[in-house]
This record gives structure tokens, sequence and C-alpha cells, in this order.
């Protein structure tokens, strides 16, 4: 009976660095994400025991209904590091790494497009990077937020660490929206029907 319990659990990770100074950061996309989906779960980040994540554990989606139980997550080190802490929760809550979902900033990806997916390389991305050492596999779900290339000459590393653009600040609530709703999506409808709806 345990085993179908713990299977049934996702842990859903926003990658960012901590500290009230990168809190607006295009980098610190998966915290703004994780935010909204920790307060459409009615419940705000305590410390996890392990000291190295803030976490919020609880039922995402219609009150009433068979909703998944999810963990989610935010670790408490900087965005290279996450996969220790990552691989210690999923270690915890017994997690595998195909229920473990990370979302995260893409270049690739124009601001206010995203995409969902299963696996893949880390494309430069420290967390991602980071997340694949330490579960040992990149078989894990990803919800990619675009955020695009930096205009100009624009060092990739000062713009992932810049705050949003004027312009961009206003869609910015529907870009974290539109992504909780994809990860409650995820959960409870799987991937072929979440990808339907939001990898457009």
């Amino acid at each position: 009976m345990t085993d179908d319990t713990t299977s049934s659990t996702w842990l859903v990770v926003g990658l960012g660095n901590p500290g009230p100074s990168y809190a607006g950061h295009r980098h610190n996309i998966g915290y703004m994400v994780t935010d909204e989906l920790a307060s459409r779960m009615g419940s705000g980040f305590r410390a996890h025991k392990s000291g190295r994540a803030d976490v919020v554990e609880g039922r995402l989606g219609a009150p009433g209904s068979d909703a998944p139980r999810v963990v989610l997550a935010r670790p408490r080190c900087y965005m290279n590091d996450t996969g220790g802490p990552v691989k210690a929760l999923a270690t915890f809550y017994k997690v595998p790494p195909a229920q473990v979902v990370a979302i995260h900033d893409e270049l690739d990806i124009d601001f206010d497009t995203m995409r969902v997916k299963l696996g893949g390389g880390d494309n430069g991305h420290n967390g991602l990077k980071s997340m694949r050492s330490s579960l040992g596999t990149g078989d894990f779900h990803r919800v990619r937020v675009g955020i695009g290339r930096p205009p100009g000459r624009q060092d990739v590393a000062d713009f992932v660490l810049s705050n949003y653009s004027t312009a961009e600040k206003k869609l910015l609530p529907f870009v974290v929206d539109t992504a909780a709703d994809a990860v409650e999506s995820l959960v409870a409808d799987g991937l072929e029907k979440t990808q339907q709806r939001f990898n457009s």
C-alpha cells in the first residue's frame, strides 16, 4: 500500500537564487511560480528538516477532488548547487525522478511563451545541470518559462540576473499564472495533455 502512496507524490522545484536582492530577476521565475502554487494550496513555505530547502506539502487542485499530493520546494542555495537539496528531498519523500518537476527560466524560448517536457539536456542552465548530476539522470519534467535572449550584446549572465523590463512586468503575473496552471495540469492530467494545452 505504501508504494502506491509514495509514487503518487510529486516534487515540484522552483529554481532560483535565495534572498531579496535576486527576487525579481528573470533567473528567479521558478521561485515566482512556486509562490503562486503555494498560494493556491493555501499555505506558506516552511523550513524542511534537512535545512536545505523551504517546502509546502499538500494537495494541488480543486478542493474535494482527488488532487495529487505535491511537495513544493525552493532550495536555500544558489542556482548552481540546486541538485543536492533536490536529491535530499526526492529521497526523503520517496519521489522518483520522473515525478520531479523543475520550473526554470529558458533563454531559447521567447518571453510570454513556455514549454513543458520530460528529460533532455541542461542547455547551459546551471540549475538543471546540478539537478541532473545529483539525481543521476535528466529524466525529470521541466516547465520551461521563456525569457528570450538578451538584447544587443548584453552578457547572458547579466541578463538572467537582471529584472524584467517595464513592458514585461505588465505581463509577468499572467506568465506566472499560466506556468502554475501548467504544473497543475502536469501532475493531474499528465504530460501529453499538458503539452497540447501549453506548448503553443
